[in-house]
């Protein structure tokens, strides 16, 4: 099973790290949106 993860990331490298930055983007969004009310 290890051996198939490493095969995975060694394959989708690049799609891994703009899935990560995307999500982190969604999260910068969300935050964002929940403190809006409090900063208006």
């Amino acid at each position: 099973m290890l051996t198939e993860l490493k095969a995975v990331m060694n394959r989708s490298s690049a799609t891994l790290i703009q899935d990560a930055a995307g999500a982190m983007a969604l999260v910068v969004m969300l935050l964002v949106g929940l403190h809006l009310p409090g900063l208006v």
